[in-house]
């Protein structure tokens, strides 16, 4: 994505009032080691109440809140995903 496109997007999502909407979801594609992708397998299978989704922005979520992210909806997710509030 290229940064004219990346400010049509950022200017379309800003845009959106629906406060029906929670949060707002976009899509994310990455490759990981497979390591990683076993043992998120793993601990998916191990629990039921989470999914590759949660997992990953959990994971998101803590390495914003512990590298400096001062958003508060970060910091929000992180502390519920800690306190294991969160029901996303």
């Amino acid at each position: 994505m290229d940064l004219t496109q990346l400010k049509t997007f950022e200017r379309d999502s800003s845009s959106t009032t629906d406060q029906s909407v929670i949060e707002d979801c976009i899509s994310l594609e990455a490759e990981i080691p497979e390591a990683l992708y076993k043992g998120m397998k793993d601990f998916i299978g191990g629990n039921p109440d989470w999914d590759q989704y949660k997992v990953m922005s959990s994971a998101l979520a803590n390495f914003l809140f512990q590298n400096g992210c001062e958003d508060r909806a970060v910091t929000e997710r992180y502390l519920n995903d800690i306190f294991n509030l969160s029901d996303a």
